[in-house]
C-alpha cells in the first residue's frame, strides 16, 4: 500500500479520497491554487502545496506544477479525483513515467482508447456495442456538421473529445448554426480539456441517460456495480442522479449493464470507470418501464471517479474509492459478480451554489454565513466548505453533494424531503429550493423525465416560486435607492417559539458580525449585458471614457476587438466564461475603444475594467 497520496483536485472530491486514504492508513497531500488558500480540502489534507493562480491552467491543470509537488511532498501516488486532469490521458503517462509515482487510474493507454471520445466509439462498436450515429474522427470544418445533419436530421450534438460534465457540448438545430456551435466547443474544450477536438453524434431527442458503474482490477477480472439513471439535466449537466433507474425492466437493466462489460473488456480497461448510455424513451410497457426490446446506444466512457459514485456505493456498500487506491497498488479484487447485490434505491442531489430561478444562474460571490448540513438515517453529505469560508467562484458551482438512501424509492424520497428541508445555507443562492421541488413533481417522481425535461418542459413559474418559498438570499423591494435592512429575531409567546423577520426603511445597514446585514448577494446579470463604472458620479464616464467592466469572476475565452476599433450599441466586445456558462460582453454605446485591457485566456474578477470607450 501507498505511503502519501497526492490528490490532484479541490472540493468535496478531494476531501472524499482522503477520507479513504485515511482509513487506509495513507497519508494525504492537498495542492491548492491562491483561490483556495482556505480551501476545506487544505485544511483536511496531512500537508499541502500551492500551485499557482486562480486560473486552473495556471493550477490544477499546470501538470508539471501537480507533479513537482507530489515530488516535494515525496508522495508515491496521484489521485485526480474528476474533472481538470483527471482523464487527460497525456498527464496520466507523464505520472507513469515519474520515478516512483503511481496513478491511481486506469492506464494512459486504456485513457486513450476510451477516454478520448472517437477513440473509445471505434472500440465499442467493435465489442458489439450499439453506439449513436456519429463520427469516430474529429470534425474540423462546419460543412461536415451540415452534411451529417442532412444525412441524420437536425438537432446534431457536437462533443469536445476529452470533454465531460457537459462542457464543450453544443446542440446544433440548423445548418446555420454550424458555425458559430463547432467554434464555441473547440473553445470550450480547449480551455477545459486543454483539448480543441471535436466531434458530433445524432441529438437524441428524447432519451434517458443511463451510466453502469464498473470497477476493474490488473488481474484481468471486471466487475459492473450496477447502473444509476442520471436523466434529469439541464444543459447537459448532471442536478439528480438515482439508481437504480426507475423507468427499466430487469431484461433491459441487464442488457446495458452486459454492454458496459463488454465494453470494458474490449478497451483492456482496470480500476473505476463509467459507461454511459442514451436510451430511447419512445415506448413504455403495461408496467410503465422500457423493455428488453428498448434501443439503447453508447454514450461514452469517463475514465475516472464520476460525482455520482455514491449512489453506487449506498447500493453496494463497496468504497469506489478505496478499490481505485487498492488496485492501483497491485490488489486483486476480492468478490465475484455474482456477489454484487444492489439493495434499495439512493438519490444523489448536486447541491450548486446557482439560482435555479435565474435560468441556474452561479452566484458571483458570498460567504458561507450559516453552513449547517443535515442527518439522520440514511443521509450523507460529501463536502467541504465550513461555516464563515468565503465562496470561492473560480470553478465548479457545486460546493457538495446530499446523497439519500431507502429500502425503496418512495423511502429515499422521503429522506431526501427531510435532509433538503434540514440544509441550511446562508449567504448566497442555491439550487437547494428546485430540488424540493422536484421531489413534489409529478414526472420526476413518476420516473418518466427524459434528459430534455428541466430545458424543455418543465414551467419555469414552479422553480421561482419554490426560489421565493424556500431561497435564503434576500431581495431588495420598493423603491432601489431606499436603504432595507433585514434582520431576523427569535421571540417567545407563551412559552411558544416564533421565528420573525423585520424590515428597516431608510436606515443605514446594523453591522452584524461581519455577515451581509441584507442577508443575501447582488443576483448575477442576464447574459449579454456590459457593465458600466468609473469616477464620475457612477454615470458610468470617467475623464478617460466609459469602462466596461467585468459583472462577474470568470475567465476570457475570446477578445472580438482591438484598440482603436469603432464599435456600435450592442456589438459583442468578448466572450467571458462564468460557471460553465458563457456570456457576451457587449458596448452599451457607441463609441471608439481607447483601451482593451484583457486577453485571452486571461482571469478577471468582479469590477475589473475590461474595456474603455470613448
Amino acid at each position: 500500500m501507498f505511503e502519501k497520496v497526492l490528490v490532484a483536485n479541490r472540493g468535496e472530491i478531494a476531501v472524499r479520497v482522503m477520507r479513504a486514504c485515511e482509513e487506509l492508513g495513507v497519508g494525504t497531500v492537498a495542492v491548492y491554487s491562491d483561490a483556495d488558500k482556505h480551501g476545506g480540502h487544505v485544511r483536511y489534507a496531512d500537508e499541502a502545496y500551492n500551485v499557482g493562480p486562480a486560473r486552473a491552467a495556471d493550477s490544477y491543470n499546470d501538470g508539471e506544477a501537480v507533479i513537482e509537488a507530489a515530488k516535494k511532498a515525496d508522495a508515491d501516488a496521484i489521485h485526480p479525483g474528476y474533472g481538470f486532469m483527471a482523464e487527460n490521458a497525456d498527464f496520466a503517462a507523464r505520472v507513469e513515467e515519474t520515478d516512483g509515482v503511481t496513478w491511481i487510474g486506469p492506464a494512459s493507454e486504456a485513457m486513450e482508447r476510451l477516454g478520448e471520445k472517437t477513440h473509445a466509439r471505434k472500440v465499442i462498436r467493435d465489442a458489439d456495442v450499439p453506439i449513436v450515429p456519429g463520427t469516430t474522427e474529429p470534425v474540423e470544418d462546419p460543412e461536415e456538421i451540415v452534411e451529417f445533419g442532412e444525412e441524420h436530421g437536425f438537432p446534431v450534438l457536437i462533443k469536445a473529445e476529452g470533454g465531460g460534465g457537459g462542457m464543450g457540448q453544443e446542440v446544433v438545430e440548423s445548418a446555420g448554426e454550424a458555425e458559430e456551435a463547432l467554434n464555441t466547443a473547440q473553445r470550450e474544450g480547449e480551455a477545459y480539456f486543454s483539448n480543441a477536438s471535436v466531434y458530433i453524434e445524432r441529438f437524441l431527442d428524447n432519451a434517458r441517460h443511463v451510466e453502469v458503474q464498473i470497477i476493474a482490477d490488473k488481474h484481468g477480472n471486471v466487475r459492473h456495480v450496477g447502473e444509476r439513471d442520471c436523466s434529469l439535466q439541464r444543459r447537459q449537466q448532471k442536478v439528480i442522479e438515482e439508481g437504480p433507474s426507475p423507468a427499466l425492466t430487469d431484461e433491459l437493466r441487464e442488457q446495458i449493464r452486459e454492454a458496459a462489460r463488454r465494453g470494458a473488456d474490449a478497451g483492456d480497461y482496470y480500476n473505476a470507470g463509467t459507461f454511459e448510455f442514451l436510451v430511447e424513451d419512445e415506448g413504455r410497457n403495461e408496467e410503465g418501464l422500457l423493455d428488453a426490446d428498448t434501443d439503447f446506444f453508447f454514450l461514452e466512457v469517463n475514465t475516472r471517479i464520476q460525482v455520482e459514485h455514491t449512489v453506487t456505493e449506498e447500493l453496494t456498500d463497496i468504497d469506489l474509492v478505496k478499490w481505485q487506491i487498492r488496485i492501483a497498488a497491485g490488489d486483486e479484487l476480492t468478490f465475484d459478480q455474482g456477489d454484487v447485490e444492489l439493495e434499495g434505491h439512493a438519490m444523489e442531489f448536486r447541491i450548486n451554489a446557482e439560482n435555479a430561478a435565474n435560468d441556474f444562474a452561479p452566484a458571483t460571490g458570498g460567504e458561507f454565513e450559516v453552513y449547517d448540513p443535515p442527518g439522520g438515517i440514511g443521509v450523507r453529505v460529501d463536502d467541504a466548505p465550513r461555516q464563515g469560508d468565503d465562496l470561492v467562484t473560480d470553478y465548479d458551482s457545486m460546493i457538495a453533494k446530499l446523497i439519500t438512501y431507502g429500502s425503496d424509492r418512495e423511502e429515499c424520497i422521503a429522506r431526501g424531503k427531510r435532509a433538503l428541508a434540514d440544509y441550511e445555507i446562508q449567504g448566497f443562492p442555491t439550487i437547494v429550493p428546485f430540488h424540493r421541488m422536484m421531489l413534489t413533481d409529478e414526472p420526476f417522481l413518476e420516473g418518466r423525465h427524459t434528459t430534455k425535461y428541466l430545458d424543455e418542459e418543465l414551467d419555469n413559474d414552479r422553480i421561482e416560486a419554490a426560489q421565493e418559498k424556500w431561497g435564503t438570499e434576500t431581495e431588495p423591494s420598493g423603491d432601489d435607492d431606499e436603504e432595507v435592512v433585514e434582520r431576523e429575531f427569535t421571540v417567545e409567546v407563551n412559552g411558544k417559539r416564533f421565528e420573525v423577520e423585520l424590515e428597516e426603511r431608510g436606515a443605514p445597514a446594523i453591522p452584524m458580525g461581519g455577515a451581509n446585514a441584507n442577508g443575501g448577494q447582488a443576483q448575477r446579470p442576464q447574459p449579454g449585458r456590459g457593465g458600466s463604472g468609473g469616477d464620475s458620479g457612477g454615470d458610468g464616464v470617467s475623464a478617460e471614457g466609459q469602462e466596461v467592466t467585468a459583472e462577474m469572476q470568470g475567465t476570457i475565452l475570446e477578445v472580438n476587438v482591438a484598440e482603436g476599433d469603432e464599435v456600435a450599441a450592442g456589438d459583442v466586445l468578448c466572450v467571458l466564461e462564468a460557471m460553465k456558462m458563457e456570456n457576451d460582453i457587449v458596448a452599451e454605446s457607441a463609441g471608439t475603444l481607447t483601451h482593451v485591457e484583457v486577453s485571452e485566456g486571461e482571469s478577471v474578477d468582479m469590477g475589473d475594467v475590461m474595456f474603455v470607450l470613448d
